[in-house]
């Protein structure tokens, strides 16, 4: 498994939140508390995303390198501050490529998308279902890697008009009829809202009356996070959020 965090708030450094909290991604990334079998430590690489300045596309930062090692993105890091950003570390699925490019965040304009989980029975489970993506969306996948697809599938429902909630709502649900036993956690943000479903793992959200903070695992031991129930859609902006039941199409 992987760990992911999303943030949206007063302006912060990327350091605080990724490296410096007691149980930031830079601990996850080698004393994870959860991962469920899927692992023992988060080492296959990293990524980081924010927004430079209000309106603005995100930009990035990843690598294929285990986050503790990279001291560029440490100062990088220390020195970035944005009001929005998402960042992951990853442990790679036996058989997928550890490259840059298979690292979260995935990006197109002010989208950022992670995800923490596997597809089982890959690429055969879900190749009728990556059958409808435009041609073009398959050649130019970051990576082979079912990550990287369940990125193509939510954003080609985001380029068709559909509401990003729904958008992650209807991923989830139908790779899980097709791939059961998958774990489908996933991440989005466009630096204003944060969506994210918490699918055989877990997740947690902490929201102040200015900000919000959506993570795989607490990054520190504070007694204001609420953990969001299985099979559950997170949607959550500074100051609120809610949380709406997923189901499968054979759910009763």
């Amino acid at each position: 498994m992987c760990r992911h965090l999303a943030y949206l708030g007063p302006p912060v450094t990327v350091s605080s939140l990724v490296l410096e909290a007691p149980h930031g991604l830079l601990r996850q990334s080698y004393a994870p508390a959860d991962m469920r079998g899927g692992g023992t430590i988060n080492a296959d690489g990293f990524g980081a995303g924010w927004y430079p300045v209000a309106g603005a596309d995100a930009v990035r930062y990843r690598s294929a390198a285990p986050l503790w090692s990279d001291a560029s993105f440490a100062a990088t890091a220390g020195a970035t501050c944005s009001g929005a950003l998402l960042a992951a570390v990853r442990s790679a699925t036996v058989g997928m490529p550890v490259t840059d490019t298979a690292a979260a965040p995935f990006v197109h304009g002010r989208w950022l998308f992670s995800h923490n989980g596997v597809v089982r029975g890959w690429p055969q489970s879900v190749a009728p279902i990556a059958a409808g993506l435009p041609v073009a969306d398959l050649i130019t996948l970051d990576a082979p890697t079912d990550a990287a697809l369940l990125w193509a599938l939510v954003r080609h429902r985001l380029r068709e008009g559909a509401d990003p909630a729904d958008a992650l709502a209807a991923v989830v649900t139908e790779v899980a009829a097709a791939a059961p036993g998958s774990r489908l956690n996933l991440l989005l943000t466009d630096g204003s809202g944060i969506w994210a479903t918490a699918w055989d793992h877990a997740l947690s959200v902490r929201t102040t009356p200015d900000s919000v903070l959506v993570a795989s695992e607490p990054i520190d031991s504070l007694p204001t996070w609420n953990a969001v129930p299985d099979r559950h859609l997170v949607v959550a902006r500074p100051g609120h959020h809610r949380v709406e039941e997923l189901t499968t199409p054979g759910d009763s």
